[in-house]
This record gives C-alpha cells, structure tokens and sequence, in this order.
C-alpha cells in the first residue's frame, strides 16, 4: 500500500474535498436516534454506497466486521477506536478496539475522540500518540474528533475549538473533526490552528435543513476540507436526496437554493 495514499479526499479544482457519514451514535447515545430502519446498519452503508456522495464512512468494530464487506463495499472505511456511553458524565473515552483488528476489518483510517479541557485528558493523550504511531506504521490516516469538555471549558468558544484543534494537529492528526460554532471570522483561526491536518465539521444533531445546508456552504466557503454528518442524513425521510444535496454543496460549489432544489425533487 502507497503510505502517501489518502482515499478520502477529492480534487476538486485544485482543493482537497471530503464527505464522510458516521455511524458511531449508537454506543454514545443509546437506541433513542434510531427507528425501525435505521437502527439496521446495513441501511445506513446502502445510503453511503447508493448515493455515491461520500468519501468516508464510519463505523465502531462490531458494526464493520458484521456488516462493511470489503469485496463489495466501494466507500471507504474508517473504524472509531473509542467510545463512551451515556450512563455516566465522565469526559472521558478510551480504546476499545486495536489499529490491527479495524485494519483487518477492512479499515483505510482511524478515529478517536479528545476531550480537551477534560480531568483525564492527558490519558487519552497519551492514548491517542500511540494509536497515531501504530496507524501510520500501518499506512492508516487518522482522524481525531477534538471536542474541548469539562468543568469551566466554553466548548463553543471560538479559541477553545482553536485550541483543541492546536492540540490535535500537534499530535498527529491526520484529519481534525470540530464543531462549528457559526463565528465566521474565528473560524479561519481554528484553521490555522490545524495545521497541515484537513478540517471536517460535524454535522451535530438534527437541524432545520435550509440551517444545515447553509453552515455547511459557509464552512466549505471559509475552507474546511468538508463535513461528517450522520443523524442529519439517516434521520430524514429521504437521506440519499440528502447526501445528493450535500454533495452538491461541497463537491459542487452549488448554492444553498439549488442545494434544496435537489433535496426536494428527490424520491428518497
């Protein structure tokens, strides 16, 4: 395998564009984001394989050793490595599954959360070194979701994401996954503060779409390198339209109406 190799990534007129649908909710939140159709994991790959929109999916183990097939699965894959439940307040998550056993399960890339600001976040620091240092001896990217947490930590200021952005790209990270907190200005500082690291916001809990589509034009605008978005699209009633819209909106430079004009011409 080409080290250099980055299959999440698309040119797109000189700039380097990324679209990934996460599947990692269900051990966070429990069964309440799921129905009768989403709760099936094999629902949510047949959004990312059916649409052709992304460049990314994540799963946790389990969910990609029973479900993501790598002989028929075009979408690359990317296994979170930590988790946390809800059952307790604790900022803090650790490793769960080893670089080897989510390389064997058909990984390209890695992930794991960082709660800077957090009582225990130097474990997960130390943690997280390893598991980079592990990965690219294996020839896999790693993508950290950096989410500032704890006890006197303003985790949508504009300076704290800056700052665990710092943290994460002088780490190692390959990919930075933040929040966007809609601070326009600030958000060019947390980009300079990723440094060589390509930047995808989260796409957070479910959202008026007309909102969504338009944080997501203005962060690609700013210069993220794209989005990873899940409850937004597999919650809707029609998430391959979508994924189209998004799609459009990253990879296509489309404007928000036109964007809205693909989502409701949509069948499903």
């Amino acid at each position: 395998m080409d080290s250099n190799k980055d299959y999440f990534l698309k040119n797109v007129k000189g700039k380097e564009k990324a679209l990934f649908l996460a599947y990692d909710q269900g051990f966070e939140h429990g069964p309440k984001d799921f129905n009768l159709n989403n709760v099936d994991p094999k629902s949510i790959i047949d959004i990312a394989e059916k649409s052709k929109s992304y460049t990314g999916l994540i799963l946790l183990p389990g969910t990609a050793e029973k479900y993501y097939d790598v002989k028929k699965n075009n979408v690359p894959l990317i296994v979170k490595l930590n988790s946390k439940t809800r059952f307790h307040s604790e900022n803090l998550s650790l490793q769960n599954c080893s670089v080897k056993r989510a390389k064997k399960a058909g990984a390209k890339a890695v992930g794991y959360t960082i709660y800077p600001g957090s009582k225990y976040e130097q474990q997960m620091y130390v943690e997280l070194g390893r598991i980079i240092e592990e990965a690219h001896k294996e020839n896999l990217k790693v993508v950290v979701w950096a989410y500032p947490r704890g006890d006197n930590v303003d985790e949508m200021n504009t300076d704290v994401i800056a700052y665990a952005a710092r943290i994460a790209s002088e780490l190692g990270a390959d990919y930075i996954k933040l929040k966007y907190n809609g601070d326009k200005p600030g958000f060019e500082w947390i980009l300079k503060n990723s440094g060589r690291a390509k930047v995808l916001v989260s796409g957070g809990e479910k959202k008026d779409i007309r909102k969504e589509f338009e944080d997501i034009k203005d962060v690609i605008s700013l210069g993220a390198n794209g989005i990873a978005i899940g409850r937004n699209v597999w919650q809707d009633e029609k998430p391959i339209s979508y994924s189209k819209a998004i799609e459009s909106l990253i990879f296509k430079n489309y404007s928000v109406d036109k964007a809205l004009e693909i989502y409701n011409k949509g069948k499903k």
